[in-house]
């Protein structure tokens, strides 16, 4: 039996998310160094995105039973927040869901388009989960509950049983998604929460991807007489992935600038947004005979200086 809880970083809350959704501990990231861009059919639709405000007791509307060994799921229960949970992010009703974990903070006061630009980060979750998750066990000890679920596991898809930790406030029972240096996080940045840890993984997600350009122009060099190339012809050998010419699903603008007789290159990493998708600017400089040089800055938005 295992558990998850988010930690402080977007890449650790999807990991955690993702876990509480799949059991998928060993999670590698929600952002854009893999090489498949992200669906923008995951993202919600409008009318999905507009939710009212809810009573994060109520239970699910119409909540479809799984197949498998159950319980009796009473209404208002700690096993009735979980299923109205995974029924409303199944569902895509992001907001909805969230209000009934502890992330509530962090989603009070989205708008619709912030919501919206959110949408494929949540997307890939739901479109994740599995139409059957049988409840299997509910434990009450006064303002505390765990409740057990059956889910697939991350390697060979075969289920198995894990826990979710709940806590009482007022009428209402909340999933404990965050651990409690992440609620406090959560807490203190409210909206800006996902879109500040976002930013995080992006920077992260730059560097290591400034890193593996190096590597593919060391591949390229080697079969070219020691000539480097633009990100087209690496992305048409193969050397890298085809969503590093599209900022949507990075977060980021990749450029490499070569020398006048492509000896010599410096790849560029700029924010597609800044202050929303990132804030660094990163610049990787290749010199023969020399070290990379990684230089990284906030420069409003704008390409680092050669």
């Amino acid at each position: 039996m295992t558990t998850g809880s988010i930690k402080g970083s977007f890449a650790a809350f999807c990991a955690a998310l993702a876990f509480v959704v799949l059991s998928a501990l060993g999670f590698s990231g929600c952002g854009a160094a893999e090489s498949a861009a992200a669906d923008p059919s995951l993202a919600p639709k409008a009318e999905t995105l507009a939710v009212a405000p809810v009573d994060p007791s109520a239970p699910a509307v119409n909540p479809a039973m799984p197949a498998g060994p159950s319980i009796e799921i009473k209404a208002n229960s700690p096993a009735d927040t979980v299923r109205a949970f995974y029924e409303r992010l199944r569902n895509k009703q992001y907001v909805a869901a969230m209000k009934l974990t502890n992330l509530r903070p962090a989603v009070d006061g989205l708008t619709e388009e912030e919501m919206k630009d959110l949408g494929v980060d949540f997307g890939r979750i739901a479109a994740s989960i599995p139409p059957q998750m049988p409840i299997n066990g509910e434990i009450v000890s006064g303002d505390e509950a765990t409740v057990t679920l059956k889910m697939p596991n991350e390697k060979d898809g075969k289920m198995e049983t894990n826990e979710i930790r709940l806590r009482k406030e007022g009428d209402a029972w909340m999933m404990l998604v965050a651990d409690p240096e992440g609620e406090k996080r959560v807490r203190r940045e409210g909206k800006n929460y996902f879109f500040s840890l976002r930013m995080d993984v992006h920077h992260s997600e730059a560097k290591a991807m400034l890193d593996r350009i190096n590597k593919a122009e060391g591949i390229y060099a080697l079969q070219n007489g020691g000539k480097f190339a633009d990100l087209d012809a690496l992305v048409a050998k193969g050397y890298l992935p085809t969503d590093i010419k599209s900022s949507e699903s990075t977060g980021y603008r990749y450029k490499v600038a070569l020398s006048f007789d492509k000896s010599t290159y410096t790849s560029h990493a700029i924010p597609a947004v800044y202050g929303k998708t990132g804030k660094l600017s990163f610049a990787m400089r290749i010199r023969r005979g020399k070290d990379p040089e990684l230089a990284s800055k906030d420069a409003k938005g704008e390409m680092l200086k050669n």
